[in-house]
């Protein structure tokens, strides 16, 4: 009986025509939409796989150590060669497929992350995510799916989540069980370990595009339309101060990225993030990452200590990756302060949320202000508020560009300058709408012009044609 084939009683239901419509690389995962109540068909690790992985992999470790000065492309081909040797004498009775799935088991062991790394490997693969060692979903153009990749116990994901920490100089154990990293193409990494996750350790990655998105990409994509993107690059060649508010998976770091791509490359910029995300292109660039604490709690530098240290350093853009607690009070007061056309972005359901979501992290800066004071900081500071969602067919829109216009007696009074109008969905359950404009100029208008800007009445004349 083949190796990985020993089934105890398991029923596995068919696959009904919708799923035989998975692509050949979906299939090749073993993947399923999560909605669908079905077993995934494939064959499962068992015990004597992982078992036998094992011993290869021990065995492949000490015969490299023995090799001086291997790397690389070498290290590969020596993983390959190590194997086949092992596997001619301990493996006689499995089949060409099975020998080449344990070999390749040990490369993702040894030169990447573990079972997931066909998941990291595919681009069109958006998040993945490691609820425990046998359930591992990903995210694919918006939507979820169940891969059959599994690890063999909590102990495997807590190795791989250890591998991807370390070198960051990040750690993560039972005094310390959650931790934010960061991969080397930028990708963002969260997990959290027993005791804090009940059901075994969760490891969540969100991958960003090896390339960065331009802003094209997100016309194309659906995201804004040309006139919005038009408009937002006159904002920020202008030094409008933006804040880009949405929810988790909005893609407001995206966003951000195609907005600092319009700063002029003459400019300073200085990236303040708690795990550095941001690809930006031009080449004055200073970027900055925030450190937790370590074993004995000390040596914690907060985002609020970098947001105050890049205002010595000579800076004409402060791009913030979030703001999330006590440092948009440093945040706003470097924009008041002659630091215009900075960035960031927040969590937030709508620009007037972001805004009380605002006051609110001022007030954790721990200082006892007047709520007035407060939201004639955020008033006289933030000029424009780029609102981003996530919808439910999976596609990121540019639902608000609002323009925040000053204060009118205690309240920050704010109007919309270009919308999304949802009308529903179609036969595909695709969102269908359009982008329009409010037909509302911009009190900053005169600000664009004199940067030698031209707005063309057709651009706030209502809807487009």
């Amino acid at each position: 009986m083949s190796l990985f084939k020993r089934f105890a009683g398991e029923q596995v239901v068919k696959p009904n025509e919708e799923t035989q419509t998975v692509k050949q690389s979906e299939e090749k995962l073993m993947v399923k939409p999560i909605e669908k109540k079905q077993e995934v068909v494939g064959a499962k690790k068992t015990k004597e796989f992982w078992d036998l992985g094992s011993l290869l992999h021990s065995f492949v470790v000490e015969e490299l150590k023995r090799l001086p000065n291997v790397s690389g492309v070498q290290e590969k081909t020596k993983i390959r060669e190590i194997s086949q040797s092992f596997l001619e004498q301990e493996g006689m009775r499995l089949t060409y497929e099975e020998k080449q799935e344990l070999q390749t088991f040990v490369e993702y062991e040894l030169l990447a992350y573990g079972p997931i790394t066909p998941l990291l490997e595919n681009e069109e693969i958006t998040e993945v995510m490691v609820n425990g060692p046998n359930k591992v979903y990903f995210e694919k153009k918006g939507k979820l799916y169940q891969s059959n990749v599994t690890f063999r116990d909590d102990q495997h994901v807590i190795r791989v989540i250890e591998k991807i920490v370390a070198p960051i100089g990040r750690r993560v154990d039972e005094s310390s069980p959650m931790v934010d990293a960061r991969l080397p193409d930028g990708s963002r990494v969260n997990a959290i370990i027993p005791p804090l996750a009940i059901k075994g350790p969760s490891l969540t990655i969100r991958k960003f595009s090896t390339k960065p998105f331009e802003v094209e990409d997100l016309i194309r994509f659906g995201t804004l339309s040309k006139e919005m993107a038009d408009f937002l690059d006159m904002c920020v060649k202008s030094q409008l101060n933006i804040f880009i508010s949405g929810g988790t998976g909005s893609g407001k770091t995206s966003t951000l990225n195609v907005l600092s791509s319009f700063i002029p490359f003459e400019e300073r910029i200085i990236t303040i993030e708690d795990a550095a995300e941001l690809k930006l292109s031009q080449e004055h660039l200073v970027s900055l990452e925030s450190r937790p604490s370590n074993i004995e709690g000390k040596g914690q530098i907060t985002i609020r200590d970098l947001v105050r240290n890049a205002l010595r350093m000579r800076p004409d853009r402060i791009v913030v990756g979030e703001c999330r607690g006590a440092e948009a009070l440093d945040m706003l007061q470097a924009m008041n302060t002659g630091h215009d056309g900075s960035l960031s972005t927040g969590h937030a359901n709508s620009p007037r949320d972001m805004i009380a979501r605002l006051e609110t992290m001022v007030l954790m800066a721990g200082f006892d202000l007047p709520v007035r004071a407060i939201r004639e900081q955020i008033a006289s500071a933030i000029d424009l508020i780029v609102q981003q969602a996530r919808m439910s067919d999976g596609t990121r829109k540019i639902t608000h560009i609002t323009e925040v216009i000053g204060m009118e007696g205690d309240t920050i009074v704010m109007q919309d300058l270009f919308r999304f109008h949802e009308k529903g969905k179609n036969s595909e359950g695709t969102i269908e709408g359009k982008f329009i404009s409010t037909g509302i100029r911009p009190t900053f208008a005169e600000k664009l012009e004199l940067n030698g800007f031209t707005l063309p009445p057709s651009l706030f004349a209502g809807e487009w044609v």
